[in-house]
């Protein structure tokens, strides 16, 4: 009866209507049984397929179509307190260790010129001054506007001025600050030799033939563009060189890109035409490669392939075999073909040992045609004789062994690769002359340092010495006994 009681005693519970259809939920479908995890919307897994293994990246939440794809952040690996401060003492000590380096570099740039290599620069440039003042009045009487015999004179006097000043002026420079001026000056001599190269251009300047020459029209204001290649090669070479240390040995690092940029100057040059020059810069970039530890197997293929060229172009093509045949036999055509080198050996000859004495020579009054520039050296041989010649050859000797010295003791290889290249540069035109004059190699036009005619030659020679000088600054201190 309580039971039936309490029973009774409920109240029905009162009944909802139901809502209209549009606002009715769907049934919610249960996860079967076994099924672990959040629902779909929270952070579900993917299961792995049997047999497959993980997931691709392990907890990655599945995105919604259209949603911006995220990556996962790469999280630094955590250093301790200890290690952060010693790697900022490193950093302290090589800050420290580059400025100290870079206080002593500039400190030795101030030290004392190489004396030994001064005096010879000097003692070159001033008899060279006298010698073209005695070989090329005569020229200079005929050939200048208001017949005045030192007009050549007064021009070289003028450039050696500007290149004694210029040498100075660089030697006190750190040659250190060359670096990576090379790159620069080789895309500025590029463009003024394809400005030379361009037919019909109104700044280049033809004089007998040749098109060497960029000036401004209708002033005497002229350069040669060569001299600056020469110069840019060395700088550049000398840079990278010096960088790359031990990767010289393979063909990619140390052969391809400076043949390549030899092959670009040297043919630029070359169509000029000025066969001289171009050997001249393949001479210097050839010797930094060497001393920069290229193979020599590829210094001596690259000779052997030059020399078989140069013997299929003269016998096969004939290409200029006639200077080859008048340079073996001047006297068979004296008059004409062979004329300069038969009054340049007739010139040496009348030399004899003494000389016929300085300014009076008789072969510089118009009989050898260049006295002042290409052949000035038969007037040395002529008027101070083979003891006067002896000993300029001699002062350009000792020149040129003073200054492979320096390299040798220079502080680092930079500057030891840069005076190799400038004093390699300085023999090889020196030989090149010498042997031109008397007979040794076929004519062709090179300029002996110091003593030829020319002021764009004369003042980056001297220049190119004052980097020398520069050098030895800083060489490393010689130890005696």
């Amino acid at each position: 009866m309580a039971a039936g009681n309490g029973a009774m005693g409920r109240r029905p519970a009162p009944q909802r209507k139901p809502p209209p259809p549009s606002q009715q939920r769907r049934p919610t479908q249960r996860p079967p049984s076994g099924y672990s995890g959040q629902s779909r919307r929270g952070s579900q897994q993917r299961k792995p397929a049997s047999g497959y293994g993980q997931s691709r990246t392990g907890s990655q939440q599945r995105k919604p179509r259209g949603s911006a794809t995220t990556y996962p952040q790469r999280r630094r690996p955590q250093i301790s307190r200890e290690e952060a401060l010693r790697r900022q003492e490193m950093r302290r000590l090589k800050e420290e260790r580059e400025a100290q380096m870079r206080a002593e570099s500039e400190a030795l740039a101030k030290g004392p010129v190489d004396l030994p290599f001064c005096l010879l620069v000097m003692l070159l440039t001033a008899v060279g001054l006298v010698m073209l003042l005695s070989a090329s009045f005569p020229s200079a009487y005929y050939e200048s506007e208001g017949k005045n015999p030192t007009a050549y004179f007064n021009k070289q006097a003028l450039f050696d001025l500007m290149g004694i000043a210029a040498m100075f002026f660089i030697s006190k420079f750190n040659y250190q600050r060359f670096r990576g001026a090379g790159k620069i000056l080789m895309y500025v001599s590029v463009f003024l030799l394809v400005l030379v190269a361009i037919p019909h251009n109104p700044l280049a300047k033809t004089i007998k033939g040749a098109t060497r020459w960029l000036g401004v029209p209708g002033t005497p204001l002229q350069f040669q563009p060569s001299e600056i290649a020469k110069m840019a090669v060395i700088i550049y070479f000398s840079d990278t060189i010096s960088r790359k240390m031990d990767k010289m040995h393979s063909f990619r690092q140390g052969v391809a890109p400076y043949a390549a940029c030899l092959i670009l100057i040297a043919g630029l040059v070359a169509i000029e035409p000025h066969l001289s020059g171009a050997i001249l810069i393949l001479g210097a970039g050839a010797a930094l490669m060497l001393v920069g530890g290229i193979n020599w197997a590829w210094v001596i293929g690259a000779g052997g392939l030059g020399a078989l060229l140069m013997w299929f172009a003269v016998f096969v093509v004939g290409y200029n075999s006639s200077r080859i045949e008048y340079w073996l036999n001047p006297w068979a055509d004296a008059q004409d073909k062979g004329y300069q080198l038969s009054q340049s050996l007739i010139t040496i000859g009348s030399g004899g040992l003494l000389g016929v004495g300085l300014g009076k020579s008789r072969q510089k009054f118009l009989y050898l045609p260049e006295e002042h520039n290409d052949f000035i050296f038969a007037i040395i041989c002529e008027e101070l004789g083979l003891i006067g010649a002896g000993l300029i050859m001699m002062l350009f000797a000792a020149l040129i062994l003073r200054g492979y010295w320096i390299s040798l003791h220079a502080k680092d290889r930079f500057g030891s690769l840069l005076v190799v290249g400038v004093i390699t540069l300085v023999a090889v035109q020196t030989f090149l002359n010498i042997a031109v004059v008397t007979g040794f190699l076929p004519t062709t036009g090179i300029s002996l340092p110091f003593f030829s005619y020319g002021g764009t030659a004369l003042t980056i020679q001297l220049a190119e010495m004052g980097i020398v000088l520069s050098v030895s600054r800083q060489m490393r201190p010689v130890k005696s006994g």
